[in-house]
């Protein structure tokens, strides 16, 4: 069992950054490949980003390639998301998830475990 919260979620001018966290409990993090995926309002759960058990791998949507990094620190037990030049269309609510599987996953039912999910606003 995992249990995943996310923060850093916040009201942003487009163009701005900010960066999500989320932590994890237990000591099997290092176990899971871990992504960002986001939810806008009246649309479906999307993937964002992925990342391997290592670290070393990352994989991206189209839509922020260039924009975001995901990164990971298993010391800390915690998965990153940096989001740089924002823009109004980046606005939903982000969650972080786990997979047993493959960070190359971007599926929602690929992954097991969810976090609650953190509101990032971008304004125009």
């Amino acid at each position: 069992q995992v249990q995943l919260v996310e923060s850093g979620g916040s009201l942003v001018q487009a163009g701005g950054s900010l960066t999500l966290s989320c932590v994890a409990s237990g000591r099997t993090f290092n176990t899971y490949s871990m992504g960002w995926f986001r939810q806008a309002p009246g649309k479906e759960r999307e993937f964002v980003a992925a990342i391997s058990r290592s670290g070393g791998n990352t994989y991206y949507a189209d839509s922020v390639k260039g924009r975001f990094t995901i990164s990971r620190d298993n010391a800390k037990n915690t998965v990153y998301l940096q989001l740089n030049s924002l823009k109004p269309e980046d606005t939903a609510v982000y969650y972080c998830a786990a997979t047993s599987g493959s960070y190359s996953r971007s599926r929602v039912y690929d992954y097991d475990y969810w976090g609650q999910g953190t509101q990032v606003t971008v304004s125009s």
